[in-house]
């Protein structure tokens, strides 16, 4: 109990300096943030890294604990004990020329000794048992670095989504400003006589309808932004304005090879080297089981003394009463009910199931890299095509535009030719943005630094 009490409070100031650190560290953060600004301060803020981090010291406390088992333990013990007879009969006695009583009625005595004990053979336990806790030392610390790569993924991914949305707005505006340029240009035509009241409530819708889709991806990134405040554990009331609107990056860059990707991850992700370990964990587990059926040897060795009323000089009678004492004690199991049967056999399927758990982690490792790669792969498809629709689109609703003003072509083939460019530039975005995303991640399981 009182080390879980000193664990929690070891946890909790130690979040409270990591908190501080990080406020003086970005007391003068600059008005934007950068991805890496984002990633640096959610590694210091997320509970979840801070909460692994605990468990490292924890499992450090542990292993400290199992190697201070090989060394003997000392014990002091002490008993004081009162006794009275009230029905004890008093005596008389002569002291000089007095004749005296006395009466025994109460009595008392203590008893003090030194104990010691040391294992000497106990089936390899203590040994393993200190196995055990350094890997499972290395395991809390791989998966610190585990969950520091999922914050650094998960906020890449936000990252990108919100520069997305917020072109995706810059793009509303656009929109917008075209949509009122028209609407003026459509009302002088209207006083001129050029075009009907009905033709200039097109106009007007469609303006109404470019500030609705600027209301709704605004609401987009708002939700995205929220998402990775949360992730930074940041207030809901901060501001989070991005160092940058756009991507830099070649679209179309050559693609890493997912197979050499997937080899170098195999061997390097933090969270396969953690099963690695605890495969290793089952075997030692096993060992552990099996010392059930082992002898075990103790050495022990003590001194001891008493005293007692009525047996005359305290200090007299423990010395008299000193003894020293030293054995060993063997203990050879012989039935136990099948309870280190049992516990070898629970072993033996966790070392199965552990491997599941191991070839499943692999696979979807393989599965992650493989949706990395082919994303990248289509969006920069996407990005090819919808590049030249967007040529298209913009060179069809030039003319269309032109037409129009001559009177060659309608509102209505005018607002779709708008609507077709807009949504030709809202693809090649988006594939930009994944295709970068994507390919970024795709080097990052290879090994590299997260960026753009």
């Amino acid at each position: 109990m009182n080390k879980s009490v000193f664990i929690l409070l070891a946890g909790c100031l130690m979040l409270m300096a990591v908190k501080t650190n990080a406020q003086e560290a970005y007391a003068e953060k600059p008005y934007t943030w950068t991805l890496q600004d984002c990633i640096n301060w959610a590694k210091q803020q997320n509970i979840t890294v801070q909460r692994n981090k605990v468990n490292v010291r924890t499992s450090q406390i542990d292993l400290q604990e199992a190697k201070a088992n090989r060394l003997p333990t000392v014990e002091f013990s002490t008993s004081q004990y009162v006794s009275n007879r009230p029905f004890q009969e008093s005596y008389s006695g002569v002291i000089g020329t007095e004749v005296v009583s006395f009466s025994n009625k109460n009595s008392y005595s203590g008893n003090y000794g030194v104990n010691a004990s040391m294992n000497l053979y106990n089936g390899g336990l203590t040994k393993n048992n200190i196995k055990l806790a350094e890997i499972n030392s290395q395991i809390a610390e791989l998966r610190v670095q585990a969950s520091e790569m999922t914050i650094e993924e998960q906020i890449t991914q936000l990252y990108v989504q919100i520069l997305y949305s917020q072109d995706a707005v810059k793009h509303d505006d656009e929109l917008i400003a075209l949509s009122e340029t028209q609407l003026e240009q459509a009302r002088a035509r209207k006083q001129a006589g050029l075009l009907n009241k009905a033709d200039v409530s097109q106009f007007e819708s469609q303006l109404a309808q470019d500030k609705f889709q600027k209301v709704a991806d605004e609401t987009t990134l708002e939700g995205f932004k929220l998402q990775l405040k949360q992730l930074m554990e940041l207030d809901g009331d901060e501001v989070l304005l991005l160092a940058d609107s756009v991507l830099e990056g070649n679209v179309l860059a050559e693609l890493p090879n997912k197979q050499q990707v997937y080899e170098y991850a195999i061997g390097n992700r933090p969270e396969l080297k953690a099963q690695q370990l605890a495969m290793d964990r089952t075997y030692i587990n096993e060992d552990i089981a099996k010392a059930g059926n082992k002898p075990v040897i103790y050495a022990n060795a003590g001194i001891s003394t008493t005293n007692s009323s009525g047996n005359g000089n305290m200090f007299t009678q423990l010395k008299n009463q000193w003894s020293n004492g030293i054995g060993v004690t063997l203990s050879i199991p012989i039935w136990d009910h099948g309870k280190t049967k049992h516990a070898v056999a629970r072993a033996r399927l966790e070392r199965e199931n552990t491997y599941l758990d191991m070839v499943e982690t692999q696979k979807n490792l393989w599965k992650t890299i493989e949706n990395y790669w082919l994303q990248a792969h289509n969006n920069q498809q996407r990005y090819i095509a919808a590049k030249e629709k967007v040529d298209y689109c913009r060179e069809s609703y030039n003319l269309t535009s032109e037409q129009f003003r001559l009177g060659m072509k309608n509102i209505i083939e005018l607002t779709q030719d708008k609507t077709n460019l807009s949504t030709a530039i809202q693809q090649m975005l988006r594939a930009k943005y994944e295709a970068l995303l994507n390919m970024s991640l795709l080097k990052y399981y290879k090994g590299e630094t997260i960026g753009f």
